[in-house]
């Protein structure tokens, strides 16, 4: 951001050509970096203002939305105002899922190499699967949601699943209401009955499947990642066209996936993994 107003002092850059929604989202940013330059120590309302060249009330109006998010705390006594933890639990979120692939990765490729097919590593975030890792297969069979920074729904991708296993009843009315399950195929899962279902056998099998349930013609098994409390933190999945994803050629295939991410698991503390 420091570049950025330098940028702007010098004509470069104008901020009267962006955007309403990007002019807010440059104050804000600036709000949270001034507090953080300054060790973090309580600001006065003022002084914000003042360095940062924006009207008080223009301030307080970001102060109040980024301490109802949590970011920011005003204290009671002195009414300035402070960084809390909660932008240092996103920062290592970030660090969390960077650390995790560069862990999964030798393991990724050495099923990848095994199986045969393309392998990839996900996440969850805000009830919607994210992909932080592929490594492809010799005919590259990855479906174009699987490439890294893509986003899927939950309910019919096999990383997905992995992760609703954890889910309770409730929160999976709530995947329901806000996310809806969406038909991909004819094979899609559309109703919350069979989903209960298809998270039933996850739990007791230890591994899901997409059967043709965004794509028709490629399969998908995943296999979770826990981490040290048993939490499973992402997904690990093998991708393949139908036809080498058949039933009677699997049972390798499952075996080399539950024991990259069972060792995975283990490497991030959880004591049940079979390494």
């Amino acid at each position: 951001m420091i570049y950025y107003r330098l940028l702007q002092k010098q004509g470069v850059v104008r901020l009267d050509k962006v955007s309403p929604k990007n002019q807010s989202a440059i104050k804000a940013i600036d709000i949270l970096e001034y507090l953080a330059d300054n060790d973090n120590k309580p600001q006065r309302l003022r002084d914000i203002a003042s360095t940062l060249s924006m009207n008080t009330s223009t301030v307080l109006r970001f102060l109040l939305a980024l301490t109802e998010c949590g970011y920011v705390r005003q204290d009671e006594a002195t009414q300035r105002y402070s960084l809390t933890m909660k932008i240092c639990r996103v920062a290592n979120k970030v660090s969390e899922n960077l650390d995790l692939y560069d862990m999964a990765l030798p393991l990724m490729r050495k099923v990848s190499a095994e199986c045969n097919e393309s392998v990839c590593i996900a996440i969850e975030q805000n009830m919607t699967v994210v992909y932080i890792g592929v490594v492809w297969g010799p005919d590259q069979m990855v479906r174009t949601m699987q490439r890294i920074g893509n986003r899927a729904p939950m309910h019919c991708t096999g990383v997905g699943k992995i992760m609703l296993q954890d889910y309770s009843e409730a929160a999976i009315d709530e995947l329901i209401e806000k996310k809806q399950l969406t038909r991909f195929t004819d094979n899609t899962i559309t109703t919350k009955k069979d989903l209960m279902r298809e998270l039933d056998a996850v739990r007791r099998s230890g591994i899901a499947y997409d059967n043709e349930e965004c794509e028709i013609g490629a399969r998908c098994i995943a296999a979770p990642i826990r981490n040290y409390t048993g939490h499973v933190v992402a997904g690990m999945s093998v991708t393949g066209p139908i036809f080498r994803m058949a039933d009677d050629v699997l049972c390798d295939k499952i075996a080399f996936l539950i024991k990259a991410s069972d060792e995975l698991s283990g490497i991030l503390g959880w004591q049940g993994a079979k390494i």
